[in-house]
């Protein structure tokens, strides 16, 4: 695994959710791609039951049918109360101007994902979105976007084509009545590999010892 050598600090706290600086132009070899997935089943799982699966998709007629139900399902979500431009409009000027960047990047995603080099869908068996579910598969799939990041990848994580998962299932063979589909994320090498951690409470406002106080 040909690395960034990021420190556990670094990685920790720059693995972002990449969107304007993925390059689209560079092919993502399937070795890199199987060695992040490497590091994905090596996360926890509840019950030591490792019910989880992966679909990569390089093929470019399914990334592209992928990438236009991701598309349907943004149309509405950026028209909705909970765009990422508009759902926390007014706290601050400076929350407001990096809300705007959010959405941008976001709208910039929605049309460009077709031109993913490879697409990252984690999925579970059974179709329970139970907290025991996603004790498996979320650690395992932040595994693989921390290995990827290692790798000078970039990913995002988004859930919008869920709204039409069954549609996805049918493009990828997935069997929509025992498997569920957690996420969607591409999977491109970045422009540049510094990035910064981003800009986040202060830890004491978002902390409660032993008793609620939020």
């Amino acid at each position: 695994m040909a690395n960034l050598g990021l420190s556990v600090d670094e990685l920790l706290k720059t693995t972002r959710a990449v969107r304007k600086r993925l390059d689209f132009d560079r092919p993502v070899p399937d070795q890199v791609l199987r060695e992040c997935v490497e590091y994905a089943i090596q996360a926890p799982t509840g019950s030591n039951v490792q019910g989880w699966h992966f679909v990569l998709v390089t093929e470019r007629v399914k990334i592209e049918k992928i990438a236009a139900i991701y598309k349907k399902a943004f149309d509405w979500y950026r028209d909705s109360p909970v765009y990422a431009g508009r759902v926390v409009e007014g706290i601050s000027e400076q929350r407001d101007a990096q809300q705007a960047r959010v959405a941008d990047s976001a709208d910039y995603l929605a049309e460009n994902m077709h031109r993913s080099p490879a697409l990252f869908i984690p999925c579970m068996e059974g179709r329970n979105a139970t907290a025991g579910a996603a004790g498996s598969i979320v650690p395992a799939a932040w595994s693989f976007m921390l290995a990827a990041r290692e790798q000078g990848l970039g990913t995002c994580w988004t859930t919008l084509h869920l709204m039409h998962e069954e549609e996805a299932a049918d493009v990828l063979g997935i069997p929509f009545g025992e498997v569920q589909q957690w996420a969607l994320s591409p999977v491109a090498y970045t422009a540049g590999t510094d990035f910064k951690p981003a800009t986040r409470p202060d830890v004491e406002t978002v902390i409660s010892w032993n008793s609620w106080s939020g």
